[in-house]
């Protein structure tokens, strides 16, 4: 009997030990973007100071994170709050609503910027017959690209459209080998700013007129500023839109594990802010809203801030 309880014992353990060792995946985005850099400092943060453990991966961008999560391949993820949307609406490319992920918070402003080294190119209109890239398959960024043509009557026939990473487009720029870029993620962009260091570049603004049209496609996005400065060699404010990254997490993060994930981030931001300068945006009121259902756990904390967010059935 003492060798029967002996081995139950060590079998317990042996569990208990093993699921405080399981890490949960978070998919950000390409190894020359925002979302793969910052992810990596939360990740790393949270292992460290919390009972969870997450490992930082790249990613594909929103909708292709979306997909792993929804699959169980991931259980955390970044996402542009309005391509989050469209998927929990079953709108645009999404055929049907997907709702297996819920949101953790809205963490900082990513901005639509379109880069280009050629200085005739001073709008979106002047995109017709160009080598453009609008992103990797199932990132975000393909999305935007589509809104800010529709906002200049275009569509993807007026451009020749490349399907590549912020860093493949910053080096397509440098080549020549294509004529501007999309690139949506929180400024400065590492990619933008190797761009900008070592072969010059632009960014191609919004006049208010457009700024107005793309709120009206989607009510995610807001008019943001890129200021002067950001990168070497763009002096003045440059107007455009941004939306919001997102974190999400899909039903195998429990209520304690959002809660941790969420108290951590914000209980120390300061630290955070030390490892990454994202970090000085990190917001109660922003983080809890995203027009997105949020996560029972993560409700748990903004409700002991004062903060009432909805919840997922």
């Amino acid at each position: 009997m003492k060798k029967l309880v002996s081995i139950v014992i060590a079998l317990c353990l042996a569990l208990s030990c093993s699921a405080a060792l399981a890490e949960l995946t978070f998919t950000t985005g390409g190894t020359a973007g925002t979302y793969y850099a910052f992810g990596n400092v939360l990740a790393q943060y949270i292992t460290n100071n919390s009972d969870v453990a997450i490992t930082a991966v790249a990613g594909n961008g929103s909708a292709a994170n979306i997909d792993l999560l929804d699959i169980g391949d991931a259980q955390l993820g970044f996402v542009q709050n309005d391509v989050a949307n469209y998927a929990f609406n079953g709108i645009r490319s999404f055929d049907a609503p997907v709702t297996s992920f819920t949101a953790i918070a809205a963490l900082y402003d990513e901005t639509v910027q379109l880069i280009t080294c050629n200085p005739d190119i001073k709008s979106v209109a002047d995109l017709k017959g160009k080598n453009v890239s609008i992103g990797s398959q199932g990132s975000g960024v393909y999305f935007n690209a589509l809104d800010f043509l529709e906002a200049y009557d275009m569509t993807l026939d007026d451009i020749v459209p490349q399907y590549q990473s912020f860093g493949d487009s910053a080096e397509g720029l440098k080549d020549g080998k294509i004529d501007a870029a999309f690139v949506v993620a929180g400024a400065p962009t590492p990619a933008v700013v190797d761009l900008c260091t070592t072969k010059g570049a632009y960014l191609v603004p919004l006049d208010d007129e457009h700024v107005d049209k793309l709120v009206a496609i989607s009510s995610a996005y807001s008019k943001t500023l890129i200021p002067g400065g950001t990168y070497e060699g763009i002096d003045d404010d440059v107007v455009t839109v941004g939306v919001k990254a997102t974190i999400i997490a899909n039903e195998d993060v429990t209520d304690d594990e959002a809660y941790a994930i969420v108290s951590t981030i914000f209980e120390n931001v300061d630290a955070i802010t030390e490892a990454h300068a994202k970090g000085a945006e990190l917001n109660l009121d922003y983080a809890s809203s995203c027009g997105l259902p949020y996560h029972a756990g993560a409700a748990k904390y903004f409700a002991e801030k004062g903060i009432t967010v909805d919840v997922a059935d």
